[in-house]
């Protein structure tokens, strides 16, 4: 072909230039000689020797000879690419471990029999066998065998299910020159035929992967006299993309705040498709009962059924839907009515606000439409734990994620000493949580902080006080005002030393020091972080731009009351999640919410809190003689859920009435025993925050006083509306 290519370069100036003359020659008689031009003979136009024709018969012979050569180059190159693709055929058939069941093929007639047998292989029910001649083959192609994860929601444990990512074409091929698939490079490994088939059931959602064909298997026979033989099958397509490259409304992180606005999406649009994506490997799930009702549960196998009791005796599982709520990923566009798919063990590392589009850890991109961050948040760590050395770290454990409460219940049943270092929310309800089971076995629990007491930072001194006595009754040595000041490994134990020179021996450490927003994607997508709480800084509409919201943990907002905050609780995520799935259907609302938080120190100490609940602040308490329905237990017996935010409504309150005559605020009686009351948080004399403290159902009361605003001459009266002095 090159050869060609250089002779016409060389010989194509010169026939060039002989038609040029004769059409000048031509030109110029016409124009002298004012008539036509007299036909001439094609001899006469060529600049050779008159008669010979030499230059126009070469030029025909280049022209030939070029088209030839081009023909030549493309079935070179045709044959090439399909030399190329049959033998990425043959690798992928060659994959081993990876088995499909296929419907039974007969013998093709003519064909040699010289095929390598193969083992008998599940018969699925779609093709059952119609002769016993007929022997069921297996191909060697790309499958995968897994177990399947467990169901959320009541899911009973099921044998593994295969799953397939290509399925054979049911069509012969017509072209018996094209090679059989059954000849891969490396042959695969045989099928196993059980006795038993597995029960049936429904797949998890996996990224990437395809649904799942479940099989029925049967027992057959092998024929050793002819061994089988596969006539030449037609060439699969190339395999699906895993999932789609682009969505419409995209979500980043796989969280409450997520599937909150997903399911809002949805409301407001049927037809939405909706891709979230997570760098978990687990479906959208609560977090709540990580710390709570999953210690407390009698069921020896929660940890792999994440299945509780709840304090009103109900079941349910931390997740919020079951796998067959999802779509897979792949089929996201195909789907007629839309739908949520979930995209697991993924992460998001880059994103293009100006293209609309992010980038995964595995370079791959996705463009949206819309999108919504909700990336939460990562557990702190003390520095002086990140500087102890590899021996230490592998001992400590940042309470988060499933895989968390799952690492830490293995290790309360395998060491003898557990260290919380924190005193907040879920450092004071893993102790409570790890104290009860110490008191089944010799496990020793210790919790250190360096406030005075449990919550010091939330609840007033004395109600703090009395909670500590409450942890330490649960069977832990609590160590208040410790400041950590080194940490190392000695002798197989963890040697805690702190700064008034105490020193604590353990085998494991829990930190709990509370969560640092999660907001790596601000750089690269250009978005503004708070300074002073952390966050992305968003708009009363939870808007950081003109297609992007931001929702849960990870959302600094402007409070019209209360000013800007960062909240990180599970209602806050609900609520905001949903108001900025609202926002992405163009809703255009503001977020006026106040959320609420609750602890719970096991059946018997609650509570529930709204607004900004800090001890610095002044507060007023008051309190009443607790009852039996007093209880996190008996509320949620009544209420019918344990996840307090998902039965709380905005019911209507009465405004509190205030008292005519001026009182100063009561201070609370010092007692052994807080049974029930409601502690007001005051800033500039107007009420910013308020604590429930074993007083259930009564939020919307709280939040309306908030929303008011107002000042209060006598929050005796105020505390009536909670009824707390009802029997």
């Amino acid at each position: 072909m090159w050869t060609c290519k250089n002779l016409w370069k060389k010989l194509a100036p010169l026939a060039r230039s002989s038609s040029t003359l004769c059409r000048q020659n031509a030109r110029g008689v016409l124009f002298n000689n004012e008539r036509r031009l007299p036909l001439v003979p094609q001899a006469h136009m060529s600049s050779g020797t008159p008669g010979g024709g030499g230059d126009n018969n070469l030029y025909y012979l280049l022209v030939g000879a070029t088209c030839v050569g081009g023909g030549f180059y493309a079935y070179r190159t045709i044959k090439g690419d399909k030399e190329r693709y049959q033998e990425r055929i043959n690798e992928i058939a060659s994959r081993p471990n990876k088995v499909v069941p296929e419907q039974p093929i007969t013998e093709a007639p003519g064909e040699q029999a010289a095929e390598t047998p193969q083992e008998i292989a599940p018969v699925t029910e779609d093709a059952p066998v119609e002769t016993p001649e007929v022997t069921p083959i297996v191909e060697a192609t790309e499958s995968v065998v897994e177990p399947a994860p467990e169901e959320s929601v009541g899911m009973p444990d099921a044998d593994p299910v295969v799953k397939s990512a290509r399925s054979v074409s049911e069509e012969a091929v017509e072209q018996p020159s094209a090679p059989a698939l059954i000849e891969p490079s490396v042959e695969p490994s045989p099928v196993e035929v059980t006795e038993e088939p597995p029960a049936p059931v429904e797949p998890t959602p996996v990224a990437g992967s395809l649904p799942a064909e479940t099989a029925e298997p049967q027992t057959t026979t092998e024929s050793a006299a002819e061994p089988a033989t596969v006539a030449p099958a037609e060439v699969p397509a190339p395999t699906p993309v895993e999932f789609p490259s682009h969505a419409p409304y995209l979500l980043i992180g796989g969280g409450t705040a997520s599937f909150a606005a997903a399911r809002s999406i949805r409301a407001r649009d049927p037809g939405a498709r909706v891709l979230i994506i997570t760098d978990e490997p687990d479906l959208p799930y609560m977090r709540p009962p990580l710390s709570k009702e999953l210690w407390f549960s009698d069921d020896p196998s929660v940890v792999d059924t994440l299945r509780f009791k709840q304090w009103n005796g109900k079941e349910r599982s931390i997740y919020f839907q079951p796998p067959s709520f999802y779509v897979s990923p792949q089929d996201l566009e195909k789907v007629e009515n839309g739908g949520v798919a979930v995209l697991t063990g993924k992460k998001v590392v880059h994103m293009d606000v100006r293209g609309n589009k992010v980038t995964l850890s595995d370079d791959t991109e996705i463009s949206y439409d819309k999108c919504l961050i909700a990336t939460g948040g990562i557990p702190r760590n003390l520095q002086v734990i990140e500087r102890a050395g590899e021996e230490v770290t592998k001992r400590t454990t940042l309470f988060r994620k499933v895989e968390d409460f799952k690492a830490l219940d293995k290790v309360s049943r395998d060491t003898k000493s557990i260290t919380i270092i924190g005193g907040g929310f879920l450092g004071s309800e893993l102790a409570c949580a790890l104290g009860r089971r110490s008191a089944d076995s010799d496990l020793e629990v210790i919790q250190m902080f360096p406030e005075k007491g449990n919550m010091g930072k939330v609840l007033p001194e004395y109600l703090s006080n009395w909670t500590t006595a409450k942890v330490k009754s649960e069977g832990v040595a609590v160590i208040t005002e410790a400041l950590v000041k080194a940490v190392s490994f000695k002798d197989g134990k963890v040697e805690i030393k702190l700064k008034d020179g105490r020193v604590v021996k353990t085998d494991h450490i829990v930190a709990a020091v509370g969560l640092e927003p999660s907001v790596e994607l601000a750089k690269s997508a250009g978005l503004e972080v708070d300074s002073d709480f952390g966050g992305f800084r968003v708009n009363a509409e939870l808007q950081a731009r003109s297609n992007i919201w931001v929702a849960g943990d990870a959302a600094c907002f402007y409070d019209i009351r209360l000013g800007r905050r960062r909240v990180e609780h599970h209602d806050h995520a609900v609520v905001s999640g949903r108001l900025a799935g609202e926002n992405m259907t163009g809703a255009n609302k503001p977020y006026w919410h106040q959320s609420m938080f609750w602890s719970d120190l096991g059946p018997d100490v609650g509570y529930e809190a709204i607004g900004i609940v800090d001890s610095s602040l002044p507060t007023v308490g008051v309190f009443a003689k607790a009852t039996a329905k007093d209880t996190p237990k008996a509320a949620t017996e009544k209420s019918g859920t344990g996840i307090r935010s998902e039965s709380e409504t905005e019911g209507t309150a009465n405004s509190p009435v205030a008292s005519s005559t001026p009182e100063p605020p009561p201070v609370p009686e010092q007692k052994d025993n807080y049974g029930k009351g409601v502690i007001f948080y005051l800033r500039d004399k107007v009420v910013v925050g308020i604590i429930l403290w074993n007083v259930f159902n009564r939020m919307p009361v709280a939040r309306k006083i908030i929303k008011d605003g107002e000042e209060h001459a006598d929050l005796n009266e105020v505390a009536k509306l909670f009824n707390i002095h009802d029997d």
